[in-house]
C-alpha cells in the first residue's frame, strides 16, 4: 500500500497528479484523503523553489519575498471608493466602527474589516393596495390587494384606496442594523397610518378634494413612526393612485352621488330664484312704501297750506268783515263766470241808451 506522504509527493499542492494541469485533469486526486499539512506547506516550498533563481540555496529568501508580496496585496484590497450616491458603513468582526461619505477610502482588509455601501439618494416606491403588472408578471392592468387597500372611513363607509409611498435612506447605520425589513417595516407603517386617517375623514371628502390633505397627514405620522424606531429612512412623498367605493358597490354608490348632485342642483336653482324674486319683491315694496309717503306729505301740505290761507282770509274777515266779504264774493264770481257768455242789462239806464251789450259778438269780433 503506497503511504500518504509519498502520494502527496507526486502531486501539486492543489491536488492534481504532475502529468496533468488545473483544467485538464479529471479530478480524481481531490477525492482522497485530506494530505498533512507540513507535507503540502512542504511540497509547495519546492514548487516555489524551481521557479525562483538560486534553487534551494535562496528557499528561505523567496519565501520571505512571497510573504510580502502577498501580505501587500492583502493591504491593498483595503482600498474601497464610495460613489456619490452611496455611504460607506465599516463593521469589524460585524460590528460598526463608522461611516465614510463619497470617494476613495480604506479599511482594515477581510476578514478583520468589511464595508457595506447602500445608496442613500435613491427614491425607493413601495406600492400599497395594488401590484403594478411588472410586479404580478402581468402584460398589463394592476392587480388589487383587498386586504390592504378596503379601509373604514369616518361616516362608517368603505373605501378600496391604493397608494404608493417614496422613500430614501438618510442614515445608512440606523437602516442596515435597526430593521431587519426595511420594506415589509415601511408597508405596515403606512397601512396603520393611512388606516388611521381614513378613519377620521368622511369618504365624500376622501374621494373629492380631501386627498392632498390626507397624503400629507399620513407621511407626517409615518415618519413620527419611523423616527421612533430609528429606522434611518425618510418618507419623502405619499402618492394617492385611486380612492374610490368598493367594486361590489360602486354602481350604487354612483347612483347616490348622481341623486346627491341633483339634490344640489336643485338647491342651487331654488336659490337663485329666490335670489332674483326676493330683492325684485323688496324693491317694489320699498317703490310702494316711498310712493305713499310722498302722497302723505303731499295731502298733508296742501291740507296746511289750505288751513293756513283760510286761516289767514278769516283773520281779514274780521278785521274788515264788508271789504272782506265784497272781496269774496267778487273772486267767486270771478272763478264762477270765468268760463261763461255772458250778457249785461243795465236796467239804470236811461231810454235813450240800449240796454244790452252784446259781449260774446264783440269778443268775436275782436279775435
Amino acid at each position: 500500500m503506497t503511504s500518504k506522504g509519498s502520494i502527496f509527493k507526486n502531486q501539486s499542492p492543489w491536488g492534481s497528479t504532475p502529468g496533468g494541469s488545473g483544467r485538464g485533469g479529471n479530478g480524481s486526486g481531490s477525492r482522497r484523503e485530506p494530505p498533512n499539512l507540513d507535507d503540502v506547506i512542504k511540497n509547495f516550498q519546492n514548487l516555489i523553489n524551481k521557479f525562483l533563481p538560486g534553487g534551494k540555496s535562496g528557499g528561505g529568501k523567496s519565501i520571505v519575498l512571497i510573504l510580502i508580496i502577498l501580505l501587500g496585496v492583502w493591504a491593498a484590497s483595503g482600498l474601497y471608493r464610495v460613489l456619490p450616491d452611496e455611504q460607506g458603513v465599516v463593521l469589524r468582526f460585524g460590528k460598526y466602527v463608522k461611516t465614510t461619505q463619497p470617494g476613495l477610502n480604506y479599511h482594515i482588509p477581510f476578514p478583520v474589516e468589511r464595508v457595506l455601501t447602500p445608496k442613500v439618494t435613491k427614491v425607493n416606491r413601495i406600492d400599497v393596495g395594488f401590484r403594478p403588472a411588472s410586479d404580478t408578471g402581468r402584460t398589463s392592468g394592476v392587480a388589487d390587494v383587498d386586504e390592504e387597500s378596503l379601509m373604514l372611513t369616518g361616516d362608517e363607509n368603505i373605501v378600496d384606496i391604493n397608494y404608493s409611498v417614496f422613500w430614501v435612506i438618510k442614515d445608512a447605520q440606523n437602516f442596515l442594523f435597526n430593521i431587519q425589513s426595511p420594506v415589509e417595516t415601511i408597508k405596515a407603517t403606512s397601512e396603520t397610518a393611512m388606516r388611521e386617517v381614513i378613519a377620521k375623514s368622511p369618504i365624500q371628502s376622501i374621494l373629492t378634494e380631501g386627498r392632498s390633505k390626507i397624503e400629507v397627514e399620513v407621511q407626517a405620522i409615518m415618519q413620527g413612526i419611523l423616527d421612533e424606531y430609528q429606522s434611518g429612512i425618510e418618507i419623502t412623498q405619499v402618492q394617492t393612485q385611486q380612492a374610490d367605493p368598493p367594486s361590489q358597490v360602486i354602481d350604487a354608490f354612483r347612483d347616490v352621488q348622481a341623486a346627491r348632485a341633483d339634490r344640489e342642483r336643485s338647491k342651487n336653482e331654488a336659490e337663485a330664484y329666490a335670489n332674483d324674486v326676493i330683492p325684485r319683491a323688496r324693491g317694489e315694496a320699498e317703490q310702494v312704501l316711498q310712493k305713499a309717503e310722498a302722497y302723505k306729505k303731499e295731502v298733508v301740505a296742501k291740507a296746511e297750506g289750505e288751513a293756513s290761507r283760510f286761516l289767514a282770509i278769516y283773520n281779514e274777515y274780521k278785521n274788515a268783515k264788508q271789504v272782506t266779504q265784497e272781496r269774496m264774493y267778487l273772486e267767486t264770481m270771478e272763478k264762477v263766470l270765468a268760463d261763461i257768455d255772458k250778457v249785461i242789462i243795465d236796467k239804470k239806464s236811461g231810454s235813450g241808451v240800449v240796454p244790452y251789450l252784446p259781449l260774446p259778438e264783440l269778443k268775436k269780433k275782436n279775435n
